[in-house]
């Protein structure tokens, strides 16, 4: 009878099957893939790597290891993925939220510690809040602060609302259903979104980790990528208070695109940061009070 496999050498063999497919990562993904699986730290993996695994987690890093090759992330697999030092859950109904997100995050924080230093208790909002990634970071980081998450997904919501109380942040943060500000009447300190720039011509031709995982809502821009910037310039100026901020992610190619919506919308481009890539990835407008 053949000894039960080890944690290192389920990596190993998981390593030489994703390299076999072309997977762009292969020795990655293997070594997330199965710790996450078999819920093994670094330290853990050091330590009892060796030790043998027991058939059912055997079973479960195989099931795994076939999603993956199926092309299904890794991340989405385990179900989850840290953002900004949070444990956040993943659906079907949400984007997985990538490390560039986190500039946004690193941008808007220093404006929110001022305005609690001015003695200011800020309300922002999330629009297209997905898993709750921006806003929960940003309350994470600010225990001042307060946060509504909207989102046209019921499923996204849901999953928001559970990273919250998963995150002991449940109780400074609300979501609601809605399309941008359609359903919101209130102002905010802040408006953030991550929201979907993609043009459509370009979303087909994306990785199938992508068009198959991820939800095509929180993908498609529209034709030129820039439906949701107008819609969202369309309705800030009503829900934006005076001395308030608008933080968006954006396209590497729609700098200029998106300044030129909302400098016409009332808006001044006040502050902007490249991701890790050396691309154009945050910009943040405020009123324009003439």
């Amino acid at each position: 009878m053949d000894a039960a496999p080890s944690a290192k050498s389920l990596i190993v063999e998981a390593r030489r099957r994703f390299e076999a497919a072309g997977l762009a990562d292969a020795a990655g993904d293997a070594r997330v893939l199965v710790c996450g699986l078999l819920e093994l730290s670094p330290t853990s993996l050091l330590l009892e790597g060796e030790k043998p695994v027991s058939q059912e987690g055997v079973a479960r890093v195989e099931a795994g290891v076939l999603r993956r090759l199926a092309r299904e992330p890794v991340h989405r697999i385990l179900g989850r993925r840290e953002f900004y030092g949070l444990d956040l859950g993943l659906s079907a109904g949400t984007l997985e939220t990538r490390p560039d997100t986190e500039i946004l995050v690193d941008v808007i924080l220093p404006h929110l510690r001022s305005m609690v230093a001015q003695g200011r208790k800020p309300r922002l909002v999330d629009l297209g809040t997905g898993t709750g990634a921006i806003a929960l970071a940003l309350l994470h980081e600010c225990p001042e602060a307060e946060a509504v998450g909207i989102d046209i997904s019921e499923d996204a919501l849901k999953t928001a609302a559970e990273n919250a109380e998963r995150n002991g942040l449940a109780s400074r943060f609300a979501t609601r259903a809605g399309s941008w500000f359609d359903k919101t009447t209130e102002r905010f300190d802040i408006i953030v979104s991550n929201p979907p720039y993609i043009r459509s011509d370009v979303v087909k031709g994306l990785e199938p980790e992508v068009t198959k995982f991820d939800p095509m809502a929180a993908l498609d821009g529209g034709p030129d990528g820039l439906d949701a910037y107008r819609a969202i310039a369309e309705g800030a100026a009503s829900h934006l208070e005076d001395q308030g901020l608008i933080g968006l992610e954006i396209g590497f190619d729609q700098r200029r695109d998106v300044a030129q919506i909302f400098e016409l919308a009332g808006f001044s481009l006040v502050e902007e940061r490249r991701d890790y890539g050396d691309n154009d990835r945050v910009l943040v407008f405020a009123k324009r009070l003439d």
